[in-house]
């Protein structure tokens, strides 16, 4: 199996390398709220020697409602996201929705993802490996809800192609759509990934979501399971995953979006911890 490196800040991921951490919040919502979550996770990481990367997205455009929070937009999100890179000095992970993104994210991003839904859009992949690669980052591929493990291999195929064979790609698991309302992860699925010769990574946050079924607004958001996120995750890890993608929030039921999803800050050392010991006995 491929291990990718980030020359840049001397971290790498993949077989034989230690548990990979890309955490942070889900959105970003304003600057002090991004460097209390910036720091707590890196002081956890840096003591736990776990190779870590901050998180958080700019825009979030896949959203239930039109009235749901989306996030501070391109360009006031790069700003806090630059910011949060200098001042802690940690490499950076968002994902982005449009082409026309790609440059800009990839100036900030050490890190670009690639949502979910639009892991097959083909102008959006092309264009953000094309600047990612040139910048000398990674691409995180979420796999679809609604896709098998082995069709990710067209999505690893459609990266090395538009970059002459490079391989810049880590796929993600982050679930599959299970009836009405509901996730399942077939922990098998990280082993057939991994088949196509990349990284693979567990989003446990968005795992355990329940979308379009969040109480609170009669099915106008998504709802969720956070106290699933640790059983997920830990599995995973147990089941050969590379990394953890994670999201936290100093106080879930007040954060603007995908709280339900989102786990206390205060429970990231306990859970990377465990990660780190599960990680370690199965190597």
């Amino acid at each position: 199996m491929a291990v990718l490196t980030l020359n840049k800040w001397n971290m790498s991921i993949g077989d034989g390398q230690p548990l990979f951490v890309i955490a942070g919040l889900n959105v970003l919502e304003d600057l002090e709220l991004a460097r209390v979550t910036a720091r707590r996770l890196k002081g956890i990481c840096r003591d736990l020697g776990l190779p870590y990367v901050f998180k958080a997205s700019f825009d979030k455009a896949n959203r239930s409602s039109i009235h749901s929070y989306r996030g501070p937009g391109l360009e006031k999100g790069l700003e806090i996201l630059k910011e949060i890179k200098a001042e802690f000095d940690v490499p950076i992970c968002t994902d982005l929705h449009e082409a026309s993104q790609a440059e800009p994210v990839a100036e900030i991003a050490d890190i670009v993802q690639i949502p979910a839904f639009l892991g097959r859009q083909t102008d959006l992949v092309v264009a953000t490996a094309r600047a990612t690669h040139s910048r000398g980052g990674l691409l995180h591929q979420k796999k679809s809800q609604n896709m098998a493990p082995w069709d990710t291999k067209q999505m690893v195929d459609k990266v090395r192609e538009a970059l002459g064979g490079a391989q810049i790609s880590i796929l993600c698991e982050r679930g599959t759509t299970f009836g009405y309302n509901n996730l399942v992860v077939d922990m098998l699925g990280i082993g057939e990934m991994q088949k196509l010769g990349v990284p693979v990574t567990i989003d446990a946050t968005h795992a355990v979501q329940l979308p379009g079924a969040d109480p609170r607004t009669q099915g106008a958001s998504t709802g969720g399971r956070r106290e699933g996120v640790p059983t997920i995750a830990m599995a995973a890890v147990a089941a050969g995953a590379d990394g953890v993608f994670l999201e936290f929030h100093p106080n879930p039921d007040e954060a603007l979006c995908d709280g339900p999803s989102t786990l206390p800050l205060d429970r990231a050392e306990g859970l990377l911890r465990s990660l780190k010991a599960i990680h370690t006995a199965r190597s």
